[in-house]
C-alpha cells in the first residue's frame, strides 16, 4: 500500500505517523514544497521574538525522525491529480503513483490587490524565509506597519513589539480579531493593545504603498493620510491552497468538502487541515476552521480511514486562545450566538465574558481576562450538556461556569 500526502504541515505529518503506526510495512510519503524541515507556522513568531531558533520551529525535533519512522520526505510543488490513474503531476513534470492520498496544503497569505505590494521590504509573515527577511529588518526602533489584526496578525503584532519597534496595525474591520470575538471584545483588544504603545487604526484600508528614499510612504482611508515605515507586513488573512485541483474531480468551496471522514467526492483521496471545508459541530454544514487542533484531530481521523478503518469526525469547532500583548482571550464554539446570550464586561480591569445559549445548551463563549478553567467552557459547548436550571444561573452570574460544568458533567455520569 503507497500512502502519499501532499503538504508537511501539522496535519500532515499527524497523518503520516498515525498511518506508520497502523500499518508498519505501509509506503508512506509526505511531500512539501520548501526547502525545509517541516515546521509550524505558528512558531514563526515565536522564532521573530528571539524564544527559540530556527530548529524550534520544527514540528518534529530530530534530524532524522522522518528517516527512522519510515517517511519518504519529497520536496515539490504537485501541480495537478489525475484521480482516473492515481497519480500526482510535479512542477518539474514528474510524475508518482499512489493508492490513497491525503491533501493537507494548508492555506496562502492573501496579498491585497493594492499598488506597491510588491516593494522590497513588503512581506508576508508565512514562511520561514519571510521571517527571516522580517528578523533582518524589524530592528528596536524601526517603524512597522502591519496590515490586519485578525488571529495571525495579532500573534505577528506580539513578536514585532518584542523586538521594539515603534508598530502601527491598520485593520479594515470595525475591530481587532473580527472573526474570533465579539464587538465588545473586540474594542477591549484595541484598547489593551493602545496601552501598550501600539498604534491601531481599525475601518481604515491601505490604498498605496510608494518607495519614499530607503523608506516607505503608506497612503491609507478614509482620510488619504500617509503613515511612514521602513517596513510593511501583509497579515490580511488566507485562502486554501486548492487551485492545483482543477479537473481533478474534487469538489471543492471555499476549501475541499469532505464528509466526517475527511473522504473527499473522489475515491481513495481525503483532505485534512486549513484546506478542508469540514462538517461544523452545530452547522453540520461545510465550514473552514483553520485552527491546529482541528487540523490535527481530522488528520489523525483521516490516516485511520486511509488504512481501512471507519472513523468520524464529530464536527469542526471553533477553538480560538490567543495572547495578544499579555492578554488571554478565548473563543469556543459559536461564539456569535442566535440571540441569547449574556454578557460580563470589565472594561477597568480589561476582562469579558460572553455566554450563548441555544435552548438549554450552551453553544458558543468568548472570554478576556480569564485564564483559569476556560476549558470547562469548551468542554460545556462539546458535551452539548442541557444546563437545565443552570442556564438562568448562568445568565445571572457567567462566571460560575465551572461549577456548571462539574455539576452537568456529574448528572451526564
Amino acid at each position: 500500500m503507497k500512502h502519499i500526502i501532499i503538504g508537511n504541515g501539522p496535519a500532515g505529518v499527524v497523518a503520516a505517523e498515525t498511518l506508520r503506526r497502523l500499518q508498519p510495512d505501509a509506503e508512506i510519503a509526505l511531500i512539501g514544497d520548501e526547502a525545509e524541515s517541516p515546521y509550524s507556522r505558528m512558531a514563526i513568531p515565536y522564532f521573530l521574538q528571539g524564544n527559540i531558533t530556527e530548529d524550534g520551529t520544527h514540528l518534529r525535533k530530530t534530524h532524522d525522525h522522518y528517516a527512522t519512522h519510515g517517511i519518504h520526505l519529497i520536496e515539490g510543488r504537485v501541480t495537478c491529480i489525475d484521480s482516473a490513474v492515481k497519480q500526482l503531476q510535479f512542477e518539474s513534470g514528474e510524475r508518482i503513483h499512489y493508492d490513497t492520498l491525503l491533501i493537507a496544503t494548508g492555506s496562502h497569505p492573501i496579498r491585497p490587490n493594492v499598488p506597491g505590494m510588491d516593494l522590497p521590504n513588503v512581506h508576508t509573515c508565512w514562511t520561514l524565509d519571510d521571517a527571516r527577511a522580517i528578523a533582518a529588518k524589524a530592528k528596536s526602533g524601526s517603524r512597522v506597519l502591519q496590515l490586519g489584526a485578525g488571529f495571525i496578525g495579532c500573534i505577528i503584532m506580539e513578536a514585532l513589539a518584542a523586538r521594539g519597534v515603534k508598530l502601527t496595525v491598520v485593520e479594515m474591520g470595525d475591530r481587532m480579531v473580527p472573526r474570533m470575538m465579539t464587538a465588545k471584545a473586540g474594542a477591549m483588544i484595541r484598547q489593551w493593545a493602545e496601552k501598550k504603545g501600539v498604534a491601531v487604526h481599525v475601518n481604515t484600508a491601505i490604498t498605496a504603498i510608494e518607495q519614499n528614499g530607503d523608506a516607505l510612504k503608506v497612503k491609507v482611508s478614509p482620510g488619504g493620510t500617509a503613515l511612514d515605515a521602513d517596513l510593511v507586513i501583509s497579515a490580511a488573512g488566507v485562502r486554501p491552497n486548492i487551485d492545483f485541483l482543477a479537473g481533478s474531480g474534487i469538489e471543492v468551496g471555499r476549501g475541499i468538502r469532505v464528509d466526517s471522514a475527511m473522504r473527499t467526492t473522489v475515491p481513495d483521496i481525503y483532505a485534512a487541515g486549513d484546506v478542508t471545508e469540514a462538517i461544523g459541530f452545530h452547522s453540520g454544514q461545510p465550514e473552514l476552521n483553520a485552527i491546529q487542533p482541528n487540523a490535527a484531530d481530522q488528520a489523525r481521523i483521516a490516516a485511520h480511514n486511509m488504512a481501512g478503518g471507519a472513523t468520524e469526525l464529530q464536527g469542526s469547532l471553533a477553538i480560538n486562545v490567543l495572547d495578544t500583548l499579555g492578554l488571554i482571550s478565548t473563543s469556543f464554539g459559536h461564539w456569535q450566538g442566535e440571540g441569547d446570550g449574556v454578557e460580563l464586561v470589565d472594561e477597568a480591569n480589561f476582562r469579558y465574558l460572553s455566554l450563548q445559549f441555544k435552548g438549554d445548551v450552551l453553544i458558543g463563549a468568548t472570554s478576556i481576562g480569564w485564564t483559569d478553567h476556560v476549558g470547562a467552557l469548551r468542554g460545556l459547548i462539546q458535551t452539548r450538556q442541557p444546563l437545565g436550571a443552570w442556564k438562568e444561573r448562568l445568565k445571572a452570574d457567567p462566571t460560575g461556569f465551572m461549577a456548571a460544568y462539574l455539576a452537568t458533567a456529574q448528572q451526564a455520569a
